[in-house]
């Protein structure tokens, strides 16, 4: 297994090179110019009017967009290097700067999402696989996706109008992470300031996942207790519910681990609507409001992280099967 780790970590090299050559590509050819965008901001904050095309090539020596697109990617290859995502065009903060005080957000409510998610919607499939087809069976399948298909800004919009200072119920904070002033507070009370405002946002993010989830976990269990080690075991005696979480569920989650492998890019993606309608500062709305800006080095930091993570997460997810099934082994692997 250790070759294979290794083995797996080189080839990260040439492929998230070739994830950033490809990003730097699109980028460039998407419509739009940034020193432009910075140029008009600035000339109709001062007075408005036309626009000199001075300003704009001095703005585009500023960011070093008026040198070749090789260049320009070699230098920024050279920052990668050192980890340093060079400055926003936006705002001229540090790109890390603005990642600090995004990805801790996006963080709390990822895991909320994940976790919230994984332990209702699994359970549920496991019983709706117990009896398949049944009246229970039914019942949960029509139930979850109901709520799959409602769309997440529109149900968002109904939580805020009934649960958050609308004409109903004003039990949450209408927008935003955290409440003004609540940085002094004790941590204890920080926490659940946080996780008062991260409700709602947090209802919109998991109900749509828990049907897929839910059916994908019921397959895999179908799969699994229908095999002739599962009638073994009962044979022997065993109890049904030891049956089920010793036997049948273990092996049934290798599909499921390799669904996994895509929780860690997950964790820092962050959801652009949500975000957007909460007013909540996380990694969806930083690349959003980048993208429409042409914030490069903040649209690449993004990339870069999102790739790195989606690498490690298929390599864990890969390293989770023989914790899971010890008979997979990579010892034979050429």
């Amino acid at each position: 297994m250790t070759r294979y780790f290794f083995q797996r970590m080189l080839l990260m090299i040439p492929t998230l090179i070739g994830i950033t050559i490809v990003t730097f590509g699109i980028m460039k050819l998407a419509p739009g110019d940034p020193a432009e965008l910075k140029a008009q901001t600035v000339q109709g904050t001062l007075k408005g009017g036309s626009l000199p095309e001075e300003i704009i090539a001095e703005t585009r020596k500023l960011y070093g967009l008026d040198k070749p697109v090789w260049e320009q990617y070699a230098r920024w290859v050279w920052r990668l290097v050192r980890l340093d995502f060079g400055d926003s065009f936006k705002d001229h903060r540090p790109v890390l700067a603005k990642l600090k005080d995004a990805i801790p957000i996006t963080l709390c409510l990822s895991f909320a999402t994940i976790a919230i998610t994984y332990i209702i919607a699994i359970p549920l499939g496991v019983v709706a696989a117990l009896k398949p087809r049944g009246w229970l069976d039914q019942l949960i399948a029509a139930g979850l996706f109901i709520l799959y298909s409602l769309p997440a800004f529109w149900v968002a919009m109904l939580l805020l109008v009934f649960f958050a200072g609308g004409e109903y119920w004003n039990w949450f904070p209408l927008t935003g992470f955290i409440s003004d002033g609540a940085e002094r507070l004790p941590l204890l009370n920080r926490f659940a300031n946080i996780g008062w405002h991260l409700v709602l946002p947090i209802v919109c993010l998991t109900y749509g996942g828990f049907a897929f989830l839910s059916r994908f976990s019921r397959a895999s269990m179908l799969e699994v207790i229908r095999q002739d080690f599962i009638r073994t075991a009962r044979a022997k005696g065993l109890s049904e519910w030891r049956v089920l979480v010793r036997h049948a569920l273990r092996n049934a989650m290798i599909p499921l681990v390799t669904l996994m492998g895509t929780l860690l890019p997950a964790l820092l993606g962050g959801s652009v609507i949500i975000e957007q309608i909460f007013a909540i500062p996380g990694m969806g709305r930083l690349g959003f409001e980048a993208v429409l800006a042409r914030d490069y080095p903040v649209i690449m930091a993004i990339a870069v992280i999102d790739a790195v993570l989606t690498l490690l997460s298929l390599l864990l997810s890969d390293l989770l099967y023989v914790v899971v099934d010890p008979r997979i082994t990579f010892g034979s692997r050429s």
